[in-house]
């Protein structure tokens, strides 16, 4: 029987589960913000600007920042860049709004005779600005990342980005991505040989995830596979941000749970995130209380698309493969002195799409798991999706070839960027390696990760933890 390996399962009550496949009052009501949002903005996880693990973009958005030059020898030349980004800044999605009204009523229907609570009133003054139909869509600022990104990827790659050259543009099928694809080319200008101006759809490999079966039944739609999340939940320091919030709002404890006080903070990442603004929901959260959020959404994202489960990482293989099937022709290409027939090939898709990648390939794994019960231990983890995926992320593979080389191996080369940053590979902790060496350390997913087989689900009844 094929079981989807668990970095740690979460006891005898989830086992059984395993049938169902579902899932002081303000000042000012809005305040410009400085830089750095009140201590606040680097706890944001997913929802974090790109500006929080790029902080020179925010007095300079096209700064290419420290130590941009990278450390290859002068006679490398760049062959191709294979990019997948994250759509920019996008609006809360329907349910997110549908969340924020309902705890925003609440607010509004206290008793005129109530006592006085500051915050309480300050919130139910808050204009509730949000509407179900803007359901993820992107936001102008979400437009600016894109085109900004693709401008600073120009200027870093000139020789690759130079007028006539063919860009290859795919994306995910949500309105978001097609957005940010068509704002990336905007922001390139009109000399590159685009070849029309559609944006090409490909779901499968921006949204692999929709179309691995595995991965769809037994952790997307499977409440069990989330139960260190829902213990966490209720967990004792969820449960002290939420005694403190219902405090702060003169609210009966029982009123709210983890997931009303969430999106009253994620609802202060959006108004920073979208109108750089310090909404007046951020008053009811410390630094403290940031850090416990953070880690709700972080073991979100490490059980459904990171370490959790092998499924997850593994579903990403399709893409995985493709990236190096085209580096492969790039080689070949090279090595018969015809041009490189797809020098830029850009993708756009979600944090869904990146974080699993990333998992395959051994980025950001912490020696133990994520779990409901070790958040202090966790302080230093690795594994922090703001860090990794905030709107824009971008991982970016460039292929280079290199004159005057001792071996044939050392001709090409590769470097990989994480949000515009060098990131070391793992066989040699250096931040450029030889083709044939990457290749070979990723052999086993190159040759041996199937998507069909990978997703097929299990042909028995999934009736224990043990299938995860």
């Amino acid at each position: 029987k094929r079981r989807l390996r668990s970095a740690s399962s979460c006891g005898s009550r989830a086992v059984a589960a395993m049938a169902p496949l579902r899932e002081a009052g303000l000042l000012l009501l809005l305040l410009v913000l400085p830089p750095a949002s009140a201590g606040l903005s680097g706890y944001f996880g997913t929802k974090s600007r790109y500006e929080e693990v790029n902080p020179h973009l925010v007095s300079d958005p096209l700064s290419l920042g420290p130590g941009a030059g990278g450390s290859l020898p002068a006679s490398c030349t760049p062959l191709q860049l294979r990019a997948v980004l994250r759509h920019g800044t996008r609006y809360p999605t329907a349910g997110q709004v549908r969340r924020l009204g309902e705890l925003h009523a609440r607010l509004l229907r206290r008793p005129a005779g109530a006592a006085a609570c500051p915050a309480a009133a300050a919130l139910a003054a808050w204009p509730m600005w949000y509407e179900e139909s803007l359901d993820g869509r992107l936001a102008p600022q979400g437009r600016r990342d894109m085109e900004q990104l693709a401008r600073r990827m120009a200027a870093r790659f000139p020789a690759l980005f130079a007028a006539r050259r063919r860009l290859a543009l795919a994306s995910s099928s949500k309105h978001r991505c097609l957005q940010s694809g068509a704002a990336f080319r905007r922001g390139l200008g009109p000399t590159l040989d685009f070849g029309g101006d559609e944006v090409e759809v490909n779901d499968s490999l921006m949204r692999f995830f929709d179309h691995c079966a595995k991965f769809v039944a037994l952790v997307e739609e499977n409440d069990a596979a989330m139960c260190q999340v829902n213990a966490f939940k209720e967990g004792p320091e969820m449960k002290k941000v939420l005694e403190k919030v219902a405090d702060a709002l003169c609210l009966p404890v029982e009123e709210l749970n983890a997931d009303l006080v969430q999106v009253a903070f994620l609802t202060c990442s959006y108004e920073l995130a979208i109108k750089n603004v310090t909404s007046p929901w951020c008053s009811l959260f410390s630094e403290e209380d940031a850090k416990v959020l953070e880690y709700l959404n972080d073991l979100k994202q490490y059980w459904k698309r990171g370490y959790g489960y092998d499924i997850n990482s593994r579903s990403s293989c399709v893409l995985f493969q493709d990236i190096f099937q085209h580096l492969d022709k790039a080689v070949e290409e090279s090595k018969s002195s015809k041009p490189i027939s797809s020098p830029l090939i850009v993708q756009v898709g979600h944090a869904e799409t990146l974080q699993p990648l990333l998992a395959l390939m051994g980025y950001f794994k912490d020696d133990e798991p994520l779990l409901a019960n070790n958040y202090a231990r966790q302080a230093q983890r690795k594994f922090r999706s703001g860090r990794i995926v905030p709107y824009a992320a971008n991982l970016v593979f460039v292929l280079y070839h290199c004159d005057h080389v001792n071996a044939s191996q050392e001709e090409y080369r590769l470097q990989l960027l994480l949000n515009e940053k060098l990131l070391a590979f793992h066989h040699s902790n250096e931040t450029i390696s030889t083709y044939a060496d990457l290749k070979d350390y990723y052999k086993d997913i190159l040759e041996n990760c199937h998507f069909k087989e990978e997703c097929e689900l299990p042909k028995v009844n999934v009736t224990a933890v043990d299938e995860l």
